[in-house]
């Protein structure tokens, strides 16, 4: 005869509402935060293509990916800390542990919930991120392809291209040719390089992100300090990458595209000349898509022990906390990124340390709110407010010695007559 488990549903439901109806209000709150503080590039963007309302909204649509990254798990961390709180407030918990439910009991809903949302968070980081980066990535070259050819027109001096100003007689738009073209190029010198042709057109190149101008018959004029260096030439291409003035956070970076198997690639690939740094950094994006992920799961648990230690008329600490750690957690994660960037340990071990940290945590915290401990040790916490007793000690004494050399210092100042030992006369 086989063991047939029957989860109570009625509960397990019950608890998974209590967590996803805070998750989803956090989430909400915490994007519109995010996205505020991510706007103001995207509006400067837009401004300067004087791009379309259906173009700018596909623009920010890209960038949520990038956002959801991080706002999954501090929602979900949130999320099952109020949850929990709320239910030990109003005394829930305790009727269920009346009742014969015990915490372990608790804890199935609570891992189904979390494993969810870190299934939806490790799909945006292994494939919405990528495919946005090359989706922005595109969309924002069509936007400066167009702005540049808009742009340039007869008897004008154009500067839609940064530092290569372009001035063109005539235009025919039919086949897309200038005639007399007058070229200025200050990208690598203080001295601009000086283009003459006799024709021209522009050419896009979306592999390479460039816009490229072809000019014919002309000649070009590179001066120096002592003098002027003439070429003259049939052909010539001059090739004008195409960068997003965007800010340094949504600059788009070439593994930031790549999927997790043409990240292995680049780092196995024995055939591209690439430097131990560069396949670090591979790794380390590598790695980054799955840490996190695995991160908020390990995160939202750790929402579970600190929402239980809220009690009715007691302050609920529980968010407070929550937040604290979540912020640790990523300081954590940025030290062993910047670890492994450096080389000091091996990248699997810098990059997964705070998850394996946070994991043994998330054991410990939950074993002590379940046997009725406090989730940090007694000893531990007198040994904290001993040494905290100390330390206040020696800070009073030192205040007390330095304010008394200064009062006496201050006195022999101002009354320079005095002595400042007076001895004791014998009668």
């Amino acid at each position: 005869m086989f063991f047939r488990f029957h989860p109570p549903r009625l509960l397990y439901s019950y608890i998974a509402t209590e967590i996803l109806a805070p998750f989803f209000a956090s989430f909400l709150i915490i994007n519109a935060v995010f996205f505020l503080v991510k706007l103001i590039p995207f509006l400067n963007f837009a401004l300067d293509l004087e791009i379309g309302l259906a173009d700018f909204i596909r623009l920010l649509s890209y960038l949520f990916p990038n956002i959801f990254l991080y706002t999954l798990p501090m929602a979900s961390m949130l999320g099952v800390t109020i949850g929990f709180a709320r239910l030990s407030s109003d005394f829930e918990i305790l009727a269920l542990k009346a009742s014969g439910v015990s915490i372990y009991k608790i804890v199935p809903p609570v891992i189904i919930v979390v494993t969810l949302i870190a299934l939806l968070t490790s799909y945006v980081s292994i494939r919405l991120i990528p495919n946005c980066e090359i989706a922005i990535k595109r969309l924002s070259y069509q936007l400066l392809k167009e702005k540049a050819s808009k742009g340039i027109k007869a008897h004008t001096f154009t500067e839609a291209l940064g530092d290569v100003v372009v001035y063109v007689d005539s235009i025919d738009k039919k086949n897309n040719l200038w005639t007399k073209v007058w070229v200025s190029d200050m990208r690598d010198s203080k001295l601009p390089t000086i283009t003459m042709a006799a024709t021209g057109q522009m050419k896009s190149d979306p592999k390479n992100m460039n816009i490229v101008l072809v000019l014919n018959n002309g000649s070009m004029q590179k001066p120096t300090k002592d003098s002027t260096q003439i070429v003259e030439f049939d052909r010539y291409q001059l090739n004008l990458p195409i960068n997003p003035p965007l800010s340094k956070e949504t600059r788009i970076k070439e593994r930031n595209s790549l999927s997790l198997t043409e990240l292995l690639e680049a780092v196995n690939d024995k055939d591209r000349i690439l430097s131990q740094k560069e396949k670090r950094n591979y790794l380390i994006e590598f790695h980054k898509r799955l840490t996190l992920p695995a991160g908020c799961l390990l995160i939202s648990l750790l929402g579970l022990p600190l929402g239980l230690q809220a009690r009715p008329g007691k302050k609920a600490i529980g968010i407070q906390a929550g937040l604290g750690i979540f912020i640790i957690y990523y300081i954590l994660f940025t030290y062993g990124k910047s670890i492994a960037e450096k080389g000091m340990l091996p990248v699997g071990i810098a990059m997964w340390f705070p998850n394996i940290l946070f994991f043994l945590l998330s054991l410990f915290w939950i074993y002590r709110t379940t046997a009725e401990k406090p989730l940090i040790p007694t000893p531990l916490i007198n040994l904290l407010f001993t040494s905290k007793n100390a330390l206040a000690s020696k800070w009073h004494f030192f205040l007390r010695h330095f304010l008394s050399k200064k009062q006496q210092s201050n006195r022999q100042r101002k009354m320079p007559f005095l002595p400042t030992k007076q001895k004791n006369k014998r009668s």
